[in-house]
């Protein structure tokens, strides 16, 4: 067993916090019941969760009936999109645009669409993973039916100027959606002042637990259920609600809002320390997305002659957890699409990792990564070559 193991993949899901935890509990026992049912039980359980989409919605800047609750980043980015193509395509609105650097949740969903008859536009991209707002004003027009584009990739941490993008496509009638779940917590998000339509965020990346999101749907938003079957959420996500973790997310939420200044500023500055600790010990090191705005928790980064695997497997044996990009991507052989649209060389890319930091992440985590990664490069070199 290794000691003290360090964990720097948050990006792909935090722990449980304990307040989390002890605001769930009750709704794991004694208040069991179904929102929908009319008795004490039933009418407890509605009281509880309209509670807490008062407290997700306030966090959002939104208004309690403008939120709905799904299963997470992938289902909210499925709703907001496919959704809002069906119900736009009857206005005769037939393109859909997204960016080559979205999660796999919102290009499978673009590619669904495409399916059903829509026109797929992807923007440009810069080395940096920044859209070009040229191609967006070229590409965005009135025969556009929504637009998504992530805040704040969940890979290079790039930050993409939303409220802009937003406050064009509402010029031109375009839904705009953008998947925040990398940016709840770590960038301003107020419904009230930014003109974004639609807009998903995710538990299990700020200390609730998995199988919880929500999806902001501005009033007035066209939208086509996914599910069909029952009247909750307002016919827009049928289902019974999955009471005990939207209660954590209500917690959660409020906390990662309370703390989000001060924890910025933390995660910022031992994100750059580590940065500057690798750079110095393996010059050679290419930091991706480094000449942009990035947010505070991603470090994405590719050494020369090794590759992500090697030098992932090298990490993990001294405890150190990583990841190569996306956690809904583990498993895949292929180079990371983020930044092989960026640019990157296929070596590079086929050499990148992620190092994202959090709540479990301390100086004393830092400095012992930047002392054994030297190491852990040339064994990866090594292992590289010998493969």
């Amino acid at each position: 067993m290794v000691p003290n193991p360090i964990y720097l993949d948050h990006a792909a899901t935090t722990p449980v916090r304990d307040e989390v935890f002890e605001a769930m509990r009750p709704f794991f026992g004694t208040r069991f019941g179904n929102p929908s049912s009319t008795h004490r039980w039933g009418r407890e359980a509605r009281a509880a969760l309209d509670e807490a989409r008062e407290r997700v919605a306030r966090c959002l800047g939104a208004r309690s009936d403008e939120l709905c609750f799904t299963s997470g980043g992938t289902e909210g980015d499925n709703l907001a999109i496919l959704g809002a193509w069906r119900a736009m395509r009857e206005k005769g609105r037939r393109a859909v645009v997204s960016s080559p650097i979205e999660h796999k949740a919102v290009l499978g969903a673009f590619h669904q669409a495409a399916h059903e008859g829509a026109e797929e536009r992807l923007l440009e991209v810069d080395s940096d993973g920044s859209v070009s707002l040229e191609s967006f004003d070229r590409l965005v027009d009135d025969a556009v039916a929504i637009c998504s584009v992530m805040w704040v990739n969940n890979e290079v941490g790039t930050v993409q100027p939303i409220p802009a993008m937003a406050e064009k496509s509402r010029e031109r009638g375009v839904l705009m959606h953008t998947d925040a779940v990398q940016a709840f917590g770590k960038i301003r998000i107020d419904a009230a002042t930014q003109q974004f339509d639609l807009l998903s965020i995710s538990g299990h990346k700020i200390g609730a637990p998995k199988g919880i999101g929500a999806l902001f749907i501005r009033r007035g938003t066209p939208l086509e259920p996914l599910f069909h079957g029952g009247t909750q959420d307002r016919g827009r996500r049928p289902g019974t609600e999955n009471v005990a973790s939207v209660i954590g997310l209500a917690r959660a939420a409020e906390l990662a809002i309370e703390e989000s200044e001060r924890e910025c500023r933390r995660l910022e500055a031992l994100r750059n320390k580590l940065e500057a600790a690798i750079v110095a010990r393996v010059p050679d090191t290419v930091v991706h997305a480094r000449n942009t705005t990035r947010a505070p928790h991603v470090l994405n980064l590719s050494v020369p002659g090794t590759d992500s695997e090697s030098l992932l497997m090298a990490l993990d044996l001294k405890g150190i957890a990583a990841s190569g990009g996306s956690a809904c991507s583990s498993g895949s052989i292929s180079p990371s699409h983020v930044l092989v649209a960026m640019g990157v060389s296929p070596d590079l890319a086929s050499a990148a990792i992620r190092m994202s930091l959090g709540a479990l992440t301390t100086d004393e985590s830092i400095d012992r990564v930047a002392e054994v990664f030297p190491a852990l490069v040339e064994k990866a070199r090594q292992l590289s070559t010998a493969g």
